[in-house]
């Protein structure tokens, strides 16, 4: 399943999450607004043809050590150290980590 069909499955299961607005949904244009957000703060979103999510940086380094991810770069020539880029295509798997990017986004903004 490509990266956008794994994304609008995430749109799809987060819809009507308090707190969670969907891509479009705040009439802004640029960077994010195809994202899913909670409270104002992207946690996932589908770029380069990859599903990418916000996760703790551990999270992060633990995904790409086991093959479950790679670096996201968002362009500027060096990774962000607290965004992976999930590899395979499980939307069971995708969902799990989609929480865990809305949990820890959703902690940040407190």
């Amino acid at each position: 399943m490509d990266a956008g069909r794994r994304f609008a499955a995430l749109v799809e299961a987060f819809d009507g999450t308090p707190g969670v607005s969907l891509p479009g949904e705040s009439g802004s244009r640029g960077f994010g607004a195809g994202a899913l957000k909670v409270d104002g703060a992207i946690f996932a979103m589908a770029v380069q043809g990859a599903l990418v999510l916000k996760l703790p940086e551990a999270r992060v380094a633990e995904l790409i050590g086991s093959g479950a991810g790679s670096a996201f770069d968002s362009g500027k020539g060096r990774p962000m150290r607290e965004w992976v880029a999930l590899a395979g295509s499980d939307p069971d798997t995708d969902l799990a980590l989609a929480g865990e990017a809305l949990a820890h986004v959703r902690s940040r903004r407190r």
